[in-house]
Order: structure tokens, then sequence, then C-alpha cells
């Protein structure tokens, strides 16, 4: 495999007296689509948030572009990180074109007029245009508001999309053709994309690989085509065979 953008490297967590993540080790090759499914508290969304440093390992590493994150500025990790999750966390007070500029106006990233222009591009990779830039969350759809969120992870340019369940609460319609943004997104970016998600048919049909966990380990990784045809124990079958 070619060098990792992000790696895993034995790591242990816990709370309390239960363990989450159990000698966890994996590497995140730049520009995969890494999709990542298995049972509720099976460590999906804890090592997620590891990646941006929302959770520290209690035991073993976790390094990004080589370096371990646990001694690097947390500010500067994040900005090159772009998080979106299912209940999307737009600021309700701000518009659309404000929530999408929060961070790149918190770093005095872009004049007005590069912002402008800026939020115009993001609303157009996700599927949206300019009319909906004065709007505020409370007049948009869920669809809507999701894309709003995937724009504003992608406002500072990240290298690296973490994205939590981020279609679970829209209609199947609207599901389908976020997922095919996301893809699009993702392939004329080249940004990492680690993907979780509750769906083995969306988990299939879009990563390049994906990730099955159970009980804090790794049950499966390899490509969905794989997956699909040689699961590797009774659980990852059971996934397959409920597509």
């Amino acid at each position: 495999m070619m060098d990792a953008l992000i790696r895993f490297k034995h790591v242990v967590k816990k709370y309390g007296e239960q363990t989450v993540l159990k000698d966890f080790s994996l590497d995140i090759p730049k520009g995969e689509f890494l999709t990542v499914i298995g049972r509720s508290g099976c460590g999906k969304t804890t090592a997620l948030k590891m990646i941006n440093g929302l959770n520290v390992p209690d035991e073993g590493n976790i390094y990004v572009e080589g370096k371990d994150i646990s001694g690097v500025d947390q500010i500067s990790l994040r900005r090159k990180i772009g998080y979106v999750i299912q209940s999307i966390g737009l600021f309700p007070h701000m518009t659309v074109e404000k929530n999408i500029t929060y961070v790149p106006d918190l770093s005095g990233q872009w004049d007005r007029p590069t912002a402008k222009r800026k939020v115009g591009e993001l609303l157009e990779k996700v599927g949206l245009d300019m009319s909906y830039a004065k709007r505020y969350p409370d007049e948009l759809s869920g669809g809507q508001c999701q894309r709003v969120g995937i724009a504003r992870a992608l406002a500072s340019n990240p290298e690296i999309l973490l994205m939590d369940e981020p279609f679970g609460a829209v209609d199947e319609i609207t599901r389908k053709t976020l997922q095919g943004e996301i893809l699009h997104i993702q392939k004329k970016l080249n940004v990492t994309v680690i993907f979780i998600t509750h769906d083995i048919k969306e988990a299939l049909r879009l990563g390049t690989r994906v990730l099955v966990m159970d009980e804090g380990g790794i049950a499966q990784l390899d490509t969905p085509e794989h997956i699909r045809c040689y699961p590797k124990n009774q659980f990852v079958r059971e996934l397959v065979t409920s597509v």
C-alpha cells in the first residue's frame, strides 16, 4: 500500500470498564474513500473522532501526514479536516453564507469578495445556487441543510473529510442524490473521505474500501467486490446477504 495519510497504530480506547477499541491498527492512503460499518458501539465514531483529536487514545498512536497528532497544534490539525455529522450542526442564527464562511472568517482566510465567490462555488459543488446564501437553516429542508453542512466542511479546503452517518436523517431519494454528489466531489477534489454508515448498500456503493468493524476491531477491510464475494466471517456474511 502507498504511504498512509492517516495511520492508527495499536490504538486502545476505554470508557470506564468498557474497551471500545482493541489494539486497532489501520492505514488510510491519500485519496481513499473509506466507508466504515458495524454494530452500534463497535467503535466507529470513537475511531473517527480520534483523527481530528476530539477523542484521545489510552494507548497507541495516530498519525496524520506522518506526524503523531498528540504532538501537533490541535487547531491547525482541525483546519485541515472537514467534519460532517448527521445532525449537521448549522448555526441557526446565521445565514447559509455565514455558516459556510465561519471557519475561514475566524482565521482571516478570505476577504469579502473572495468569500462571496467561494460561497457560490461551494454551493454549486453541493447542488445548490446562490439564492440559498441569504437563507437561514430553518428555511431549508433536511437535505438542503445537509448539503450546506458539506459545503461548510469543504470551505477550508480540507485534505480529509470525516463523515459520521451524514445522510442517515434524509429520505431515500435525497440520500441517493447526496451519495452521487459526495462521490463526484471526492473524485474532483481528491479529498480523503472516512464515511461512517449503518447502511451496507451505502457502504458498498461509496467505498473504494469498506471497513467492517466488530467489537472494537476490524472484522474485514477490503474492496466492496471482495466484501460481497468473500466475506471473512459470519458477521460480514450476514451483512452482505441483507443487501
